[in-house]
This record gives structure tokens, C-alpha cells and sequence, in this order.
């Protein structure tokens, strides 16, 4: 059987506008462009260093067994 993939649940609390733009970006790359948009992502070095950046602008949770 394959491993199990962690999973974390990203969500976009606050706005980009008037921010950098490589701030908009790594949320467009996370999948998030609107307000309280949630996305579930794998966890990933890649995905974390992205969230690094906006983290101001985000709110990460752990998710539980999702589908």
C-alpha cells in the first residue's frame, strides 16, 4: 500500500491587494484568490515555503482524514 499523504488545510484570511506581487502570486499558486477560500494540500517542502511567505495573509490547519 501506498504511504499516506499529510494533508494540510490552507485558508485565505486576508487580502493581497496593496501587498507585493509575489505575495498574490504564491497565493494563486496555493489556489487561493478570494476571502475565507479554504484548499486542501499535500504537505510538501514546496507547499510550506509558499505558505512561509504569505503566512500573514493565511491560516494553516492540519486536516483530518479527508476524501
Amino acid at each position: 500500500m501506498a504511504a499516506k499523504k499529510k494533508l494540510i488545510k490552507v485558508t485565505q484570511i486576508k487580502s493581497p491587494i496593496g501587498r507585493k506581487e509575489y505575495q498574490e502570486k504564491n497565493l494563486i499558486g496555493l489556489g487561493l484568490n478570494k476571502l475565507h477560500r479554504s484548499k486542501l494540500l499535500e504537505d510538501t517542502p514546496s507547499i510550506r515555503g509558499m505558505i512561509n511567505k504569505v503566512s500573514h495573509l493565511v491560516e494553516v490547519e492540519e486536516a483530518d482524514k479527508a476524501a
